[in-house]
């Protein structure tokens, strides 16, 4: 289909690349390394939420050349929706490029959340470029939108691209509030009716998952579909390497969880939860 783009979301985005400032790259003349991002749709995201990152900065300059992105994205949205929906998908990619201004505004609290929540990270370009975590959540953002949209089986082929890249699995169902931080990341998996509050921070190896699943009672072996099977995390949340978390439970506000830890129970407000016994080492000199 001919795709044809209506909005002003490329006048929002002008204003607000005008906007930014330090420590957010405000160079419009920098250059880095060109990556092949494997999907089309991708690298063209990349661009319009962070341009001086992703070698667009002049479009910053340029709301012709903004409103061209975005024309092409909503075509390649089409080509990747319409073949699940035989339907004309325009209303639902308008609606996505819509809010793609106020996803950019997520996602900049996203950088600042990674860089107040890591020691090593050493600027805001450097958290855009190379952490898993802020790549992983780039195409959530956008693929829960089109969840929200009915168009579930094109979202998750953003997020799976999304884990192939960066070893992270979030589900486009999941929701998930501001300044989120995934550090390192590798191993993560995020289940479909999670929610997450603002400041939550995750290390590797994290699962927020179902504990059990339900069956269809009219249908052998056919596991229930849509029901709530993942946990809801407060705000200001701290969930260390290796936890698990699983079922429809509650982690409550101002909670933070050692590595390790398996949990299948409500956990209150301001708690901390940890391994009390720690398994005993054992040293021998070898010949």
């Amino acid at each position: 289909m001919s795709y044809s783009y209506t909005g002003d979301a490329h006048h929002q985005l002008r204003d607000s690349y005008d906007a930014d400032e330090s420590p957010y790259p405000t160079d419009t003349t920098l250059s880095f390394p060109q990556r092949e991002a494997g999907r089309r749709e991708v690298a063209l995201l990349k661009q319009v939420f962070f341009p001086r990152c992703w070698n667009a900065g002049s479009m910053t300059q340029n709301t012709d050349a903004i409103r061209e992105t975005l024309q092409e994205i909503g075509s390649l949205l089409c080509l990747g929706i319409e073949p699940y929906t035989c339907e004309d998908c325009t209303e639902q990619v308008n609606e996505v490029l819509d809010r793609l201004p106020a996803i950019r505004r997520t996602l900049k609290k996203d950088v600042e959340a990674a860089y107040k929540g890591d020691p090593a990270a050493r600027s805001y370009t450097e958290i855009i470029r190379s952490y898993p975590g802020m790549q992983a959540i780039m195409m959530q953002r956008v693929a829960h939108l089109l969840y929200e949209e009915g168009i579930s089986a094109y979202a998750r082929e953003l997020t799976e691209h999304a884990k192939t890249e960066t070893g992270i699995d979030i589900h486009p169902g999941a929701e998930i509030g501001d300044y989120f931080f995934i550090d390192h990341g590798t191993g993560v998996v995020i289940g479909e009716t999670t929610t997450i509050g603002d400041w939550v921070r995750i290390y590797q190896d994290v699962t927020l998952g179902a504990l059990h699943f339900e069956e269809e009672e009219d249908e052998q072996h056919m596991l229930k579909k849509g029901y709530k099977r993942h946990p809801d995390i407060g705000d200001h949340v701290v969930i260390g390497a290796g936890t698990k978390i699983l079922g429809s439970i509650t982690i409550g506000d101002h909670v933070s969880i050692g590595a390790n830890s398996w949990i299948t129970d409500d956990v209150p407000d301001h708690t901390s939860v940890y391994i009390a016994d720690h398994p005993k080492q054992e040293r021998k000199k070898t010949d």
